[in-house]
């Protein structure tokens, strides 16, 4: 009487990875694990100045020369 319902359960736990699986499989990746952020190029430039690779002036010049 006990094996049933935890036999029952499982068969549905099954089910539903295989049915999770295939999904994932005829999607291709999880989208949402693999989010691509478009960065612009004045975001990659205060990003350099932030982690000091580029000191005020060179980053004042290539701003003005990317147009932000």
């Amino acid at each position: 009487m006990l094996l049933g319902p935890l036999f029952m359960m499982f068969a549905l736990a099954i089910m539903v990875a295989v049915a999770l699986l295939l999904i994932r499989w005829l999607t291709g990746p999880w989208r949402s694990l693999h989010t691509t952020h478009v960065r612009s190029a004045l975001d990659i430039l205060k990003e350099r100045y932030a982690r000091g690779e580029i000191n005020q002036e060179e980053f004042e010049e290539r701003r003005r020369v990317i147009g932000e």
